[in-house]
C-alpha cells in the first residue's frame, strides 16, 4: 500500500486541480446492541463478527479486515495518513477493526462512535458518485444487519450531530488563492454560519497544512440524503469559482512574485537535504498553483499527490521500511521528494538523449 497510488490520489477526477478529493461516509448502529462508546470487549468483538459475516454475502470488492488487535501504531499512523480511519480510532485493542476494499475506495470503520461508518473516497468533485457508492453498499447491508433506526428521528448514532441519515459528505479542498488574497478568515466564517465545518487535513482536531482544508457538513437532522448532498454541493461548486477567481488576481498582480514563489519551492524541493512533512506539504502547495496555472507544465498532480502522501512520517517508514528518528525521517523525506522530482526538470519532464544530444 505504501508505495502505491490509489485511484482517488491520482489526481484524475473533476475540478481535481482544487478539489483533491471527496468522501462520503454513513454512520450506522446495531440495533439491539449498545453503542461502541459503551459497550464491552466482548460486545465489539460480536459486531466486528457479524459485520465481517455479512460482507461474505455482499458485492463488497475483495480486500482487507485490518483489525486492532493485530495492528501497531506505525500501521494504525498508516491509515489515518491514507484517510482510511479517523486519527483517535483504533487505540482501543479490543473488537476494533477497519474492512479496505483492495483499491481503497471503499472501506468500513467498525466500532468507531458508531458500530459502522462506511466510506466512499474519490479523486476530485465527486460527492453525487461517492453517496451512490456508500448508499449501494449499505442497502446490502442492511439485507443481513438490523440498523438502529426511529420513525421520528431517524438513523441513532452515539453523537447527536449524525442522528437522521447519519450522513456526512467532505471534500479535501486546496485554497492558495483564498489565503493569499487574506479571504480565508472571512471565507471560513461564512461556511461555519452556513451550517458547514471547516477542519485541517486530516479532519476533525488537525491542523491546516499546505492550504489545504476540509469542508463538510454538519447535522443531518430532518433533512434527506439529498437535500445534505445538494447544499454541500451548492457550497463546494461556489468555493472553487470563488478560488478560481482569487487566482486569477494574484496572477494577474502579482504574476512575478507568485511565479517566484512557485519556482522557489520547486527549487528547494528539488535540492534540500531536510525536509519535515509540514514543510513538504507547504511547499507542494505552491508546485499544485504551478500545475493548475501552467506554470510548472509537465509536473503533474499524480506526482504532486505521490510526494505528498509518500512524506507523511508513517508512509515514509513504510516506504524505506525501517523505524526512523525524527531527524532520519527529514533526511529520508529530502531524500525521496528528490527523487521523485528528478523525472522533471526545470519544472518539465526530461528527454532522453540521443547521439550528440544533452538532457
Amino acid at each position: 500500500m505504501a508505495k502505491k497510488l490509489t485511484p482517488w490520489l491520482v489526481g484524475d477526477g473533476p475540478q481535481a486541480s482544487i478539489v483533491l478529493s471527496t468522501r462520503v461516509r454513513l454512520a450506522r448502529n446495531l440495533s439491539g446492541l449498545v453503542f461502541s462508546s459503551r459497550s464491552s470487549a466482548a460486545e465489539k468483538q460480536k459486531v466486528l463478527e457479524l459485520v465481517k459475516l455479512a460482507l461474505k454475502k455482499c458485492s463488497f470488492q475483495k480486500g482487507n479486515l485490518v483489525s486492532s488487535a493485530e495492528i501497531d501504531g506505525m500501521d494504525r499512523d498508516f491509515l489515518v495518513e491514507r484517510h482510511l480511519i479517523s486519527p483517535d480510532f483504533m487505540r482501543d485493542k479490543d473488537g476494533q477493526g477497519v474492512f479496505i476494499s483492495n483499491d481503497e475506495s471503499t472501506s468500513i470503520m467498525v466500532n468507531e462512535e458508531d458500530h459502522l461508518r462506511i466510506q466512499a473516497l474519490k479523486s476530485g468533485f465527486q460527492l453525487k458518485q461517492c453517496y451512490q457508492e456508500v448508499s449501494r453498499l449499505e442497502k446490502e447491508l442492511s439485507q443481513y444487519l438490523k440498523f438502529e433506526h426511529d420513525k421520528q428521528f431517524g438513523y441513532l448514532t452515539s453523537c447527536p450531530t449524525n442522528v437522521g441519515t447519519g450522513l456526512r459528505g467532505s471534500l479535501l479542498i486546496h485554497l492558495p488563492g483564498m489565503v493569499l488574497t487574506r479571504q480565508i478568515e472571512s471565507f471560513i466564517a461564512g461556511v461555519n454560519k452556513a451550517g458547514f465545518a471547516v477542519r485541517g487535513f486530516y479532519g476533525e482536531g488537525s491542523d491546516v497544512a499546505g492550504n489545504l482544508f476540509q469542508i463538510s457538513n454538519q447535522n443531518t437532522l430532518g433533512r434527506s440524503e439529498e437535500e445534505i448532498l445538494a447544499d454541500l454541493d451548492k457550497l463546494a461548486s461556489q468555493i472553487i469559482q470563488d478560488e478560481e477567481k482569487a487566482r486569477q488576481a494574484i496572477f494577474r498582480d502579482a504574476k512575478e512574485e507568485i511565479e517566484d514563489k512557485i519556482w522557489r519551492s520547486y527549487g528547494i524541493l528539488r535540492h534540500a537535504r531536510l525536509l519535515s512533512s509540514s514543510e513538504v506539504m507547504n511547499l507542494l502547495s505552491a508546485l499544485r498553483l504551478g500545475v493548475s496555472q501552467s506554470v510548472l507544465e509537465d509536473l503533474s498532480l499524480p506526482i504532486i499527490n505521490e510526494v505528498l502522501f509518500l512524506s507523511q512520517p508513517a508512509h515514509l517508514q513504510k516506504y524505506f521500511n525501517r523505524t526512523m528518528n525524527s531527524q532520519e525521517r527529514d533526511v529520508s523525506r529530502a531524500e525521496l521528494v528528490r527523487s521523485k522530482l528528478a523525472a522533471t526538470k526545470n519544472g518539465r519532464k526530461k528527454k532522453r538523449s540521443g547521439p550528440g544530444q544533452e538532457n
